[in-house]
């Protein structure tokens, strides 16, 4: 993408009973980052867009990408034991020269795993990228050719998922889109924080300056050959409108606060 190329932002709203954004799996541990990879999002557009795990991703990894919290949600604890029905010994991870698993020694009959998820979470994702790719990827989400996850395939989002394309940088736009919380969490918030317009959200921005470095960018997606290189990301907080009505019930104050006036001061 060179400088000339008009860009867009696409505009997602990430949510579900429970999501899962793994970076790093070891073992019989499949754990989740508190908010999403990029690896998860680009294969949600690649699966999407109906591109084979053998794909080229390059014009993918190369989107920008900017995730607000808006919910944080709760991690959750899924605990798993695993055992072969024919009461046989599980296999190991070990394989032979022939390339078979090696049995389990000493036998081993049941695998203990444990997967965690984020549930009850909202987040707002920006993918800005060139226009006409950015249109393609917007359609393809319309009319999925596989079945959408937020990180893995038993984590189907709610709708809605695609909130349209915008124009301007990643950090602007995210700024500009009311909160998507939940109603009852956004009604609760404006009842303890009155007449209040905005809200202070947590958000990670892609940024070559940035001060974290993550080994999330896929570069193929390929079984035998799941490669990942790294990008730099900045960590802020985004002031973005609330979207909530002001409570006419709800006295106003006007003015400075002095808590000396109480004293008589």
């Amino acid at each position: 993408m060179t400088t000339q190329d008009p860009t867009s932002v696409l505009l997602l709203r990430l949510a579900a009973p429970l999501q899962s954004w793994g970076d790093r799996s070891t073992f019989n541990r499949r754990e989740t980052r508190p908010e999403p990879t990029k690896s998860g999002i680009i294969g949600l557009l690649a699966a999407a867009a109906g591109r084979s795990r053998y794909a080229a991703l390059d014009d993918l990894a190369g989107l920008g990408l900017g995730i607000r919290i808006d919910q944080p949600g709760s991690i959750l604890r899924d605990y798993h034991t695993v055992s072969d029905y024919r009461g046989q010994p599980l296999l190991s991870a070990a394989v032979t020269a022939k390339g078979l698993q090696k049995p389990t020694s000493p036998a081993k009959h049941t695998h203990i795993t444990q997967r965690f998820y984020l549930q009850d979470a909202i987040f707002l994702a920006a993918v800005q990228g060139p226009r006409e790719l950015i249109t393609t990827l917007e359609h393809a989400l319309h009319h999925p050719a596989f079945p959408l996850a937020l990180g893995r395939r038993s984590c189907v989002p709610t709708q809605p998922l695609i909130l349209g394309q915008r124009t301007g940088d990643l950090e602007g736009v995210l700024c500009a889109e009311p909160w998507q919380a939940a109603p009852a969490v956004r009604k609760r918030w404006g009842r303890e924080n009155g007449d209040a317009t905005h809200i202070d959200l947590p958000a990670t921005l892609d940024d070559p300056a940035g001060d974290e470095v993550r080994d999330d960018v896929p570069l193929s997606f390929a079984p035998t050959n799941r490669t990942f290189t790294t990008r730099r990301t900045r960590h802020t907080y985004l002031q973005a409108p609330t979207g909530l009505t002001p409570d006419p019930t709800r006295p106003r104050t006007t003015g400075s606060h002095d808590p000396f006036a109480l004293l008589g001061w």
